[in-house]
């Protein structure tokens, strides 16, 4: 297929050299003249897509006002029938009023949730997508390229704003193990029992039950420094855990874990430790995310 992709950030760029990696043809386009842009607008971005039916772009932005506005142009550009896809972390309330925006010129919208930091170029990306059941299967071998090999890592969750709840949920999930994998390595630290705590962490990714890729990064992270003294002992929230929470209060689902995962981030903004350097370590290591202290 041939694509246009608005942003060409950490995400972005990454996501369609897997794509040109796969055969596809894309047309790139980001803001800043220092990126690898194909062109230098959106209208520019738009007329080489031309003569392709329906003409797809995927939206790799910001969340908020920057995707709203890149959605707004792009809806008086593209014509009756093309579709585009917000692949951000947009907030899944806000998709219902981008495919509302998009709808009044005949344009069709998908919401896809991404993850895989920076590894989906290599290993792929999970994709949980929201939107129409045919506009799916038209960007289904966009989807099938960008996802991991195999039968898992690509989902239709639903209408559009499933996609986006899904990948909400996902990361509050994350939130969540990686606060306990936190815990456990200041715990772990804290003993004056055990001798080695990088060890004993590295021990359990085989043949144990919390096996995990965090579980893999953390570990590889404390080779390198076993004490993960390089790293701060603060980590930042994106903002998804705490949209989790505000959507399970509203349908009544208790979420602790959740909750506590995302407090603990809150609080070593002002006062951190050994577990908020274990989380940190694996955002840096799945996401490339620079936590300053």
């Amino acid at each position: 297929m041939k694509i246009g992709m608005i942003g060409l950030g950490r995400m972005g760029g990454n996501m369609a050299t897997r794509l040109r990696n796969g055969g596809h043809t894309v047309v790139g386009y980001d803001r800043s003249p220092e990126s690898e842009r194909d062109v230098d607008s959106l209208e520019a971005l738009v007329s080489a897509l031309d003569g392709e039916t329906p003409r797809v772009v995927w939206v790799m932005v910001p969340a908020g006002t920057p995707t709203a506005a890149t959605i707004a142009s792009l809806a008086t550009l593209l014509d009756d029938g093309d579709i585009v896809i917000d692949g951000g972390n947009s907030k899944y309330t806000d998709d219902a009023r981008s495919a509302e925006v998009l709808a009044a010129h005949g344009v069709h919208f998908v919401d896809v949730g991404v993850s895989g930091g920076v590894w989906g170029i290599t290993n792929g990306y999970a994709l949980m997508a929201g939107g129409d059941a045919a506009d799916f299967e038209t960007i289904r071998p966009i989807l099938e390229t960008l996802k991991p090999e195999g039968d898992s890592g690509l989902v239709l969750a639903g209408g559009v704003g499933a996609g986006h709840f899904a990948k909400m949920v996902h990361n509050g999930i994350e939130y969540g193990m990686m606060q306990a994998f936190g815990e456990g390595f200041s715990t772990l630290t804290a003993s004056d029992i055990i001798d080695n705590p990088a060890a004993v962490l590295d021990s359990w990714r085989e043949g144990s039950v919390i096996k995990s890729w965090l579980l893999d990064l953390l570990s590889d992270s404390l080779k390198k420094d076993p004490e993960l003294e390089s790293y701060p002992p603060v980590a930042d929230e994106s903002g998804e855990a705490k949209w989790m929470v505000e959507a399970a209060l509203e349908l009544g689902v208790p979420v602790p874990a959740t909750v506590a995962s995302l407090f603990a981030r809150q609080v070593s903004r002002g006062n951190g430790d050994d577990t908020l350097r274990a989380v940190t370590a694996m955002r840096a290591q799945f996401g490339g995310h620079v936590t300053k202290a």
